[in-house]
């Protein structure tokens, strides 16, 4: 269960990525200078090694600045740093596999595109879920089906007809004109790269960005 910080922390969450002129780890200190205080490590297709090498540069800023520090995918590298979780997609290890391996002292989060997603993540010990895409997105190679604004409602409904609480984040290509919309329907927080990313001042896009949540 996420403390009442990690909750204020959730609302906005950057999850790192590079462009032409920015590298992985320039984008997670820019988003922290801008205020975000959840950075999620996602570098897909490199080896694990060069993760971990990241993920011990970027660690130490988070601590600085009271920050939640999430590594994707990388369960075992999770544990051996110490990071505050793992984000989990919908092709790496299992959420139940996931929480014997780290038991309960760390955060464990699942990528869901519809309701059975989020039923057996909450069922097998998730503590959040990232519900998405909310649109197409190039930071994902294999995309699941766009959700949208309706999508998204949908699945709202659905976790309420069936009783299931748990923190929500929309995921995948949002924009700021979204962000209002998103989170009127219930959804907790909204996950962010590229509107970050390739704004022209990265720093002053995140802070306009918590100034909407």
């Amino acid at each position: 269960m996420l403390s009442t910080n990690q909750l204020n922390a959730f609302k906005v969450q950057f999850i790192t990525h590079f462009n032409q002129k920015y590298t992985y780890y320039q984008s997670a200190v820019m988003a922290l200078a801008g205020g975000c205080k959840w950075i999620q490590l996602r570098m897909k297709d490199v080896p694990v090694d060069t993760v971990e090498s990241m993920a011990q540069k970027i660690m130490p800023l988070c601590r600085q600045a009271n920050a939640v520090f999430i590594i994707d995918d990388h369960v075992e590298l999770c544990a051996k740093i110490g990071a505050d979780g793992v984000h989990l997609g919908k092709e790496d290890m299992s959420v139940e596999q996931a929480r014997r391996l780290l038991g309960y002292n760390y955060i464990i989060g699942a990528t869901c595109n519809q309701i059975e997603d989020i039923v057996a993540a909450k069922h097998n010990g998730a503590d959040y879920v990232g519900i998405g895409p909310f649109k197409y997105t190039q930071t994902k190679k294999k995309l699941s089906p766009v959700l949208g604004l309706d999508g998204f409602t949908s699945i709202i409904r659905a976790c309420h007809e069936k009783n299931i609480c748990i923190p929500k984040v929309g995921i995948g290509g949002i924009e700021i004109d979204n962000i209002a919309p998103i989170l009127s329907i219930g959804i907790n927080g909204i996950a962010v790269s590229g509107l970050v990313l390739n704004a022209d001042n990265p720093t002053l896009s995140m802070q306009n960005i918590l100034s909407k949540v």
